[in-house]
């Protein structure tokens, strides 16, 4: 390897789907670790904390720690902090969410908040939509974790955050500060977790739409694997969708490894 190079590496559909490992990604990870290069797992995922995260890619055999996990909950707590210190927040979202902003210094309130934090959560219903509409139009600022639609689960996908978020945009008449990849502001984040400059990042993931728009926003070279949302049999309709041209295709990590080792 001609120059030190970081990974920012997606989770879902990358790493594994659902409780299933993605073929090779213990053995990547393992080279990487023996290669000492940097890299950081960043999930737009909000539902678990880091090291939950880091205790379900062990659980399947892949070294992980909890430092090394960067979760769009972390980010959307750290930007709330950035912009006010000490906020009243309400959560729309998991454990992971939650956590993230207690321990970002915020504190979760059920009325007059300052802010809505909107994640995936999987016991939404018409009373919390009701609720974060209500606070939205009374001026609370609505923060979106990340925009996806779908996430892949063992049973193929399930609605993500962004399908919340559509229900709440639809009824409030507001757009919310989207935090999670795409946006900028969670790659700033990741970016400067890992102490490189962006040029001498990789993106790493299976989703066009997110995780390669991220890292070419970024300033970042991509990386699409075939192992998740995108595959062989639907890749051009999913770049042409996104919008993006990934600077690597490889359809398994065993490909993408031996590509990255000679740059």
């Amino acid at each position: 390897m001609k120059n030190r190079i970081g990974l920012i590496i997606d989770l879902d559909g990358t790493m594994y789907r659902g409780k299933q490992m993605v073929e090779h990604a213990d053995e990547f990870v393992s080279k990487l670790l023996e290669l000492d290069m940097p890299h950081l797992f960043l999930t737009n995922n909000s539902s678990r904390t880091p090291q939950a995260v880091a205790e379900h890619l062990k659980s399947l055999g892949i070294p992980a720690e909890a430092g090394n996990v960067y979760t769009a909950a972390q980010a959307a707590a750290r930007y709330i902090s950035r912009e006010k210190s000490g906020a009243n927040v309400y959560v729309i979202g998991e454990k992971g969410l939650e956590e993230a902003v207690i321990e970002a210094g915020l504190a979760v309130v059920q009325e007059q908040p300052d802010y809505v934090v909107q994640g995936i959560d999987r016991s939404f219903n018409y009373a919390k939509l009701a609720e974060a509409v209500r606070h939205i139009r009374s001026g609370a600022v609505y923060i979106q974790t990340n925009p996806d639609l779908l996430l892949p689960s063992d049973h193929g996908f399930m609605p993500g955050a962004g399908s919340i978020g559509a229900a709440i945009q639809a009824a409030s008449g507001c757009a919310p500060v989207v935090i999670g990849k795409p946006s900028a502001i969670i790659m700033r984040d990741a970016i400067e977790r890992l102490d490189l400059p962006p040029e001498r990042v990789w993106v790493i993931g299976d989703n066009a739409a997110t995780d390669i728009r991220a890292g070419q926003a970024a300033g970042c070279r991509t990386a699409l694997v075939l192992t998740g949302l995108t595959t062989r049999a639907n890749l051009q309709v999913m770049l042409e969708s996104a919008g993006a041209e990934p600077d690597l295709i490889c359809d398994d990590l065993p490909e993408l490894l031996s590509k990255l080792l000679v740059i």
